[in-house]
């Protein structure tokens, strides 16, 4: 099996070839960056390194993360030609982001060619189903890191905020929870490029910007930190950083929509994305920390056993042997 990414990274990609047997490529052209003038030849140049690696690897399934969907097209063509067959894994932003709406009708369409799309939550199977595709649930994979870089962190109690800067999450709100909270200090990922100006200058002296870090320090940060949070003001939407966070036995601070509650009903803090809240259920895990860690130990166990049966049921799509896919 091979797991094509258009992007930088995805840890969701990279665990999810490593558990089924596979090896992840992650193919992406920063020169071009996301401009319109220039994501025509950066498409191009992507679909021509997917090609070649699936001319090397030759697999007989090719898993492919959608957004952008353009990166599907090449492997289904490899899979025409070779008798190959394609999985999609289309993460929430595939369906709701603003920048993919106009394009359901070639979602839904690859979809069905497709031999399951791997989905986070039951909103998104749904559309997935009714568009007549078959749809596999996948809320989240095991994370392990197979070497972690150790994390420096303070005497002080610590929050590890995962951002990536996108248009669902509140950072706003994030910088003013931190300056109600002087003496706790906070380390927000992700690259500053995509912060704006005007949020730069409303940095507090406790947040850190940690900027893109590799994954051996970002699996420090994820198991030194106290909590992690991770918040989107976007309902169906699955936050990675949280289920990384708890598969390390590090409880979460996550927005308080019913599948995030759904998934996160141990170990984990759920706020409604103001400052105040934000403020508040960090106080909370503070004082209840022993508690909080426990129940994200018990929820990681609970995940495990249930990624268990969601592993099987993609080999048996796929008409694959367990002890192959291993």
């Amino acid at each position: 099996m091979t797991y094509v990414s258009w992007a930088e990274s995805c840890s969701r990609s990279d665990h999810t070839a490593r558990e089924l047997g596979g090896r992840s490529f992650m193919i992406y052209r920063p020169e071009y960056g996301s401009r319109a003038s220039t994501i025509l030849l950066k498409y191009l140049g992507q679909w021509r390194e997917t090609a070649a690696v699936l001319r090397r690897e030759r697999p007989e399934a090719v898993f492919v993360m959608t957004p952008p969907l353009f990166a599907s097209l090449p492997a289904f063509l490899y899979a025409w030609r070779r008798g190959a067959r394609v999985v999609l894994d289309a993460h929430s932003a595939a369906f709701m982001h603003p920048r993919w709406r106009h394009l359901q009708w070639l979602q839904r369409l690859l979809c069905r060619r497709a031999a399951t799309t791997l989905v986070h939550n039951a909103h998104i199977a749904d559309l997935v189903r009714e568009a007549g595709a078959h749809a596999t649930l996948v809320p989240d994979v095991p994370v392990v890191y197979p070497a972690i870089d150790p994390f420096a962190r303070p005497a002080a109690f610590t929050v590890v905020a995962v951002c990536s800067f996108n248009y669902d999450e509140p950072i706003a709100e994030m910088l003013q929870a931190a300056a109600l909270l002087p003496d706790v200090r906070f380390f927000m990922t992700g690259n500053p490029k995509h912060l704006s100006a005007d949020l730069k200058a409303r940095v507090p002296a406790n947040v850190t910007l940690t900027g893109f870090v590799t994954t051996e320090a970002f699996g420090g940060l994820l198991t030194g930190a106290d909590v992690v949070m991770t918040l989107t003001t976007r309902d169906h939407t699955m936050l990675r950083g949280a289920y990384e966070a708890i598969y390390q036995g590090t409880p979460v601070i996550v927005s308080d929509w019913p599948i995030l509650r759904e998934f996160f009903a141990e170990g984990a803090c759920h706020v409604d994305n103001t400052p105040e809240a934000i403020a508040a259920a960090i106080g909370e895990v503070q004082g209840n920390l022993a508690a909080f860690r426990a129940g994200a130990q018990r929820l990681r166990a609970r995940k495990l056993e249930a990624w268990a049966s969601t592993r099987q049921a993609i080999l048996d799509r796929l008409g694959v042997r367990a002890d192959h896919g291993s």
